[in-house]
């Protein structure tokens, strides 16, 4: 997509004798305008500086929009609260993916394809086999991903539209049978293969749940529940791993090994194992004494010589409350309702939790409102998924977002291999001593 320019420019200037800069501004659809630094490091000899990139627009992409300020959260250009309520994971996908909803005839056309594709190479189970049955599923999934470019070597090229096409429904269609394939194994249960006669989200609860000793029949309301937390994990802007697929992808490698960098990504605590950490929190509290505690609990949060922290309550981005944990908090109570946990005492707490986040003055001033790891954890836990499963449920959703930002990036005819600079402070250029004078 062309850049918009802006009727405005910005003048950068020097106290150092360089000479001053005119940058062109460009306009986005919705948000900041960004100044064009390109010709920066060419005329002056200097780069910016902006550990993290928190203020720099490494890419122009028309998938998803943050405001950060207003809590919304919007994918091509639809906001958050209606997909989630109005449309299932799999059109979501479409969307993401192709840029508009489907129709019912591209509907059906697009489930028969990721349906006919759910099947992982048999030969994944020997693969499996080399890993430990106490390792972390993420362990086990950056693994499984990878592998992927290893056992499907007709859908490699990066450069091929029809080649990006394929690995981009085989990618969506096996991460749940990955997925479930992990969670079998360090549980040592038979695998159970997909089904072609079940929803995408019921899919999943199958061939987690189900054993070959009996038939296992699904409940809608937790598949829905599910089907929401995928939606609502789809994409997020440029994040950490969204960003790290994009980097890795710019060199050409292959979209497997692309994603499985993205799912290494999402491991780490401060992103994609946020429910995991929210959830142990929850696990701690209530080994300490629970509901009955939880005074103690909050005032160690509130002491600043404490590292005690809160887990799964306010959002680097989200300024306001996260539209993502609005809903979530409406599945989270309809879960619970339908499986009558509202008194178990671990949802309890978590509800207890909650009700103090909302109201305590010390929480609403500093906006810690829950987030959407809270709810998404509790609510994952309540149907039955082990806590340590959480951030490949959360790689599961993400992957659409990542491979339709792959795609972006690869289409761009600005794409550049990805290279960011660096401020060096190090040592002066030295030279080697004999090793008698040093």
């Amino acid at each position: 997509m062309a850049l918009t320019s802006s009727t405005h420019t910005a003048t950068l200037s020097f106290s150092d004798g360089t000479p001053s800069l005119e940058l062109p501004l460009y306009q986005g659809t919705i948000g900041p305008d960004v100044i064009d630094i390109r010709a920066l490091y060419a005329r002056t000899g200097k780069f910016t500086y902006d550990p993290g990139f928190l203020s720099t627009a490494s890419c122009n992409s028309s998938i998803t929009y943050i405001d950060g300020d207003k809590g919304e959260l919007l994918y091509r250009g639809y906001p958050i609260e209606q997909l989630a309520t109005q449309c299932d994971f799999l059109e979501v996908c479409h969307l993401i993916l192709y840029g508009e909803l489907p129709n019912e005839k591209q509907r059906n056309t697009f489930v028969s394809a990721v349906t006919h594709h759910t099947m992982a190479h048999e030969q994944m189970q020997f693969f499996l086999r080399g890993f430990r049955r106490d390792a972390h599923p993420m362990a086990v999934m950056t693994g499984l991903v990878g592998a992927l470019s290893a056992f499907y070597p007709d859908s490699m090229n990066l450069n091929d539209p029809a080649q990006r096409q394929i690995s981009a429904i085989r990618l969506i269609a096996k991460m749940p049978t990955l997925v479930a394939m992990a969670y079998k194994y360090t549980i040592g249960q038979p695998y159970m293969y997909p089904r072609n006669d079940l929803s995408y989200a019921g899919n999943l609860m199958r061939m987690m749940f189900a054993t070959p000793c009996e038939d296992y029949k699904f409940n809608a309301v937790l598949a829905r529940a599910l089907d929401r937390i995928l939606i609502l994990h789809a994409d997020h802007e440029q994040n950490a791993s969204t960003s790290t697929v994009r980097m890795c992808a710019s060199s050409g490698t292959n979209p497997f090994a692309a994603i499985a960098a993205g799912v290494a990504c999402l491991w780490g605590p401060a992103h994609g194992g946020a429910n995991e950490a929210a959830l142990n929190m929850l696990f701690e509290v209530q080994r300490q004494g629970g509901v009955a505690k939880i005074g103690e609990f909050i005032a160690q949060v509130k002491d600043k010589n404490s590292n005690v922290r809160l887990m799964g309550f306010g959002h680097r981005v989200y300024k306001n409350y996260d539209p993502r944990a609005r809903l979530m908090r409406e599945t989270c109570h309809e879960v619970l309702s339908e499986l009558g946990l509202h008194e178990d005492p671990l949802f309890k707490l978590a509800m207890a939790l909650e009700k103090i986040a909302l109201e305590d003055e010390y929480f609403v001033s500093r906006k810690l409102y829950p987030n959407v790891d809270f709810y998404s954890g509790i609510v994952q836990k309540a149907i039955g998924i082990p806590v340590t499963l959480f951030t490949a449920i959360f790689a599961l959703a993400r992957t659409v977002g990542w491979i339709a930002q792959l795609n972006e990036m690869i289409s761009d005819p600005e794409y550049k291999i990805g290279r960011p600079r660096q401020l060096f402070i190090g040592s002066q250029r030295r030279d080697v001593q004999p090793i008698g004078q040093r």
